[in-house]
């Protein structure tokens, strides 16, 4: 009896403790929007925002290149030799094979 006795003192002097600390374990790890939640959260966000910044660049890589096959019609011929193994109708073509992709 004197332990229960003691254990109920120890608890009426540390209530507010008590109180605060159970209250930081469910808002830190319990709750929906638990710190670590939040932290997935935002390595999730960082991932997708440097996938927008890949997306980004790649966007503006094809910009540039549409606009040289916009400027320049010679181009169009080169990528179409390049890229489709094209020819002209007496031209022969010769494909080394560490050439392709």
């Amino acid at each position: 009896m004197d332990k229960l006795s003691s254990f109920w003192n120890f608890l009426g002097k540390h209530k507010y403790l008590i109180t605060i600390l159970i209250f930081a374990v469910i808002i830190g790890f319990v709750d929906e929007n638990s710190i670590i939640y939040r932290m997935e959260l935002s390595k999730e966000e960082s991932a997708i925002r440097s996938e927008i910044e890949k997306y980004r660049e790649e966007y503006r890589e094809s910009t540039r290149k549409l606009n040289e096959l916009n400027a320049d019609s010679n181009s169009i011929e080169r990528i179409a030799r390049e890229k489709y193994f094209m020819k002209k109708p007496n031209e022969d073509i010769f494909v080394f094979a560490e050439d392709q992709e």
